[in-house]
């Protein structure tokens, strides 16, 4: 049975009430692994062995299903990255943001199965935390002095679980080095930017702020900056106080563009801002 609270609970909650699509179990110690289904262990994908050939296989099917045709395999295997990496990342970042918490989350912690949409971590051995939290008397926590070296905590606990997976996804993508730590980049922004917004426009302008002081550049192993920039020839609003909605340019490709030439993401480098405000007017209506 999964653990009944840790220091982690309510984030996980309010991550999951907030984006339903990944709801998060926190096992104990001695709580059995999920297994069977579409659960995969982010240990057997850093393994980079049969586990990863069938995680992968997965992607080539859905872009074969759902576009009509095949992806490179180093576009199939970017494809699968980013979605391990972005969920993987909130695991950390979120408990981060809301309560100023940040588990160590090794490879051996973490199993995803992204066919229901659900996470389990089991309960990490330490965390750190800021002076004057009820959870710095709790097994496992480290204190650390200030906000800079919390930030300093959320960089490290990120790098070390995805660490062992870029190594292994790398060869496949033909990337390394600054091309995988610039995905990297790419995923912890992109995925707390993503749920902050749907908590509304104050939270979003937070999250913003924490994102540029977490990854201001130069911030090694990371590649980059959040970047975020108000959008050239932005002249609407976000809909919260007149001030153009915030944008970014990606670190990182995530390739689409090879499967859907007509399409690109928001925040894709290769896009320009015209594009991209038209887009969003056109969502908006």
């Amino acid at each position: 049975m999964p653990v009944a609270a840790s220091p982690f609970t309510a984030a996980y909650d309010r991550l999951a009430a907030a984006f339903p699509a990944l709801a998060v179990t926190e096992l104990g110690p001695d709580d059995p692994a999920p297994r069977g289904g579409g659960w995969v262990a982010a240990a057997a994908l850093a393994a980079a062995g049969a586990e990863l050939d069938a995680y992968l296989a997965w992607d080539e099917a859905q872009v074969l299903r759902d576009y009509g045709r095949r992806a490179r395999p180093d576009v199939v295997a970017s494809f699968g990255l980013h979605r391990y990496a972005w969920p993987a990342c909130l695991l950390v970042t979120a408990p981060w943001f809301w309560h100023r918490r940040v588990p160590r989350l090794p490879v051996t912690h973490v199993w995803y199965d992204r066919t229901a949409g659900r996470a389990a971590v089991r309960r990490p051995d330490s965390f750190a935390c800021l002076p004057g939290d009820p959870a710095a008397a709790l097994p496992g926590a480290v204190v650390v002095p200030d906000e800079e070296a919390l930030r300093a905590q959320v960089r490290a606990a990120v790098a070390e679980h995805l660490e062992p997976v870029l190594s292994a996804f790398g060869p496949r993508m033909r990337r390394r080095g600054r091309a995988l730590w610039g995905m990297a980049t790419d995923e912890v922004v992109e995925g707390l930017w993503y749920v902050a917004g749907l908590l509304g426009p104050d939270e979003e302008r937070r999250a913003v702020r924490e994102l540029e002081l977490l990854l201001p550049g130069a911030t090694l192993p990371y590649a980059g900056s959040a970047g975020f920039r108000s959008p050239d020839g932005a002249d609407g609003s976000d809909g919260s106080d007149g001030a153009p909605a915030p944008t970014r340019d990606r670190v990182s490709c995530c390739m689409f563009y090879t499967v859907r030439p007509e399409d690109t993401c928001a925040t894709c480098p290769r896009a320009c801002d015209s594009g991209r405000i038209a887009a969003a007017a056109a969502a908006a209506a």
